[in-house]
């Protein structure tokens, strides 16, 4: 694993790098996903069971087989292990707890002269989730994002997950069976979005689209978005650290490696003031690495996107932390509440040496559904607001209208939209 120092005389090269890490290839692979869009637009199933077929090793015989029943996942939750149904009933109550809290109001304001206005807040009334299912399977991810659906008042929801070899995840249709979902279809990639955005004969066309995914799936939500709304455009998994020397070198250590093992492209990054953490950080990764079942896949990204930063104070750490604008952030200094105000972009924050990423992943209620690359920024994690619309409310007395007709006329005039303003006039004769 590299580590820099900020005093290096190619520090501003390899941090710029650091910066690039959120690009993603899309214009390569954007002429295979319009391909597959427009094929199941066109063609509904038979293009999903076609898809199907080429891909996830087995070939539904119609649009039928690619809904998972009801007693199917009912089974699941029934066949895990009590011990698991207890955990992912925790995993829900507090994921439910902490979405609750979000809920937007609508509101009514009355103006002294008989105005009225206000806002309206309401569910949309479907909604698609998309749950990988390639090299790994997340419960974990299924729950993050149905729960605010459900929270929102989303009446509507589907679910849409690769399935290969026709041999579905027990625990992922365990979760699904917790949140009550009974639509579950064995649709994956780019074609399961194309299905959820446009309909076909089985699946419906839904308001939203949100979920994870590899960059086919992203593109693919990228092109059709304005068909639906979407969540956000997701890469490879990412983790910040700013420590000082008070941070456990073990700690630091697996909670890098707790991104690296996600992907090969997934980075992750620690910035500390102490020279000695930096080198024991580095010993302890390379430890931790002989015991990880993905070990190749957490050595290639920790070799590749993996990097330690010595700055001179921590003033510093944070600076270059604003601009790297991780996904998820820990904060492990002797007092890390008093760098909380400073701390302008990142995804989801963890304050503490005892609150490592993966108790967000799971079980501390926040979505884990996060802004990655850098768009942490101006993206927010996954909240119940994207399940949701707004429409304003607006309600003018006469008494109103007579007072305020004439300024908006005029402004209407300004713009050369005479129809405006004689809708105004007619109501001031």
């Amino acid at each position: 694993m590299k580590i820099l120092q900020t005093t290096d005389n190619n520090f501003d090269t390899e941090f710029n790098e650091i910066l690039k890490r959120g690009a993603m290839d899309i214009d390569k692979v954007e002429p295979i996903v319009k391909g597959i869009l427009d094929e199941v637009r066109n063609e509904g199933d038979n293009a999903l069971i076609r898809h199907i077929s080429k891909f996830d090793k087995w070939s539904p015989k119609s649009g039928n087989d690619l809904k998972i029943s009801t007693d199917e996942i009912k089974k699941a939750y029934e066949n895990i292990d009590s011990k698991l149904r207890e955990a992912l009933q925790l995993a829900f109550d507090r994921i439910k707890a902490y979405h609750e809290k979000q809920l937007p109001k609508s509101w009514l304001d009355f103006e002294d002269n008989g105005t009225i206005l206000g806002q309206k807040v309401t569910a949309v009334e479907k909604a698609g989730i998309y749950v990988p299912g390639g090299k790994a399977f997340y419960p974990s991810s299924l729950l993050m994002n149905v729960i605010p659906a459900l929270v929102a008042g989303v009446k509507d929801i589907i679910v849409t997950t690769p399935v290969i070899s026709n041999e579905p995840n027990e625990l992922l249709l365990a979760a699904c069976h917790l949140c009550g979902i009974d639509k579950v279809y064995k649709v994956g990639g780019a074609s399961a979005i194309a299905s959820m955005a446009y309909g076909t004969e089985s699946i419906e066309k839904v308001d939203v689209i949100t979920g994870p995914g590899n960059i086919f799936v992203a593109t693919a939500k990228k092109m059709v978005y304005g068909e639906v709304n979407i969540d956000m455009i997701a890469g490879p998994s990412e983790i910040g650290i700013i420590a000082d020397e008070s941070a456990k070198a073990n700690y630091m250590a697996i909670d890098l490696l707790s991104q690296a093992e996600h992907d090969e492209m997934a980075s992750s990054i620690m910035i500390t003031t102490s020279k000695s953490l930096a080198k024991e950080t580095e010993k302890n990764i390379y430890k931790f690495l002989e015991t990880l079942d993905r070990k190749e896949i957490a050595s290639k990204s920790i070799k590749e996107r993996g990097r330690i930063i010595i700055a001179e104070n921590l003033d510093e750490a944070i600076n270059l932390m604003n601009k790297i604008a991780p996904e998820h952030l820990e904060v492990v200094t002797s007092n890390p509440f008093a760098l909380l105000p400073k701390i302008k972009n990142a995804g989801a924050i963890f304050l503490g040496e005892n609150t490592p990423e993966p108790i967000g992943d799971y079980i501390a209620g926040p979505n884990h559904t996060l802004p990655t690359g850098g768009s942490a920024k101006f993206y927010s994690p996954l909240n119940v607001e994207v399940f949701m619309k707004k429409s304003s409310i607006i309600s003018f007395s006469k008494e109103a209208i007579e007072s305020m007709g004439d300024k908006c006329a005029l402004l209407a005039k300004t713009e050369m939209l005479t129809a405006h303003q004689k809708s105004v006039l007619e109501r001031l004769k």
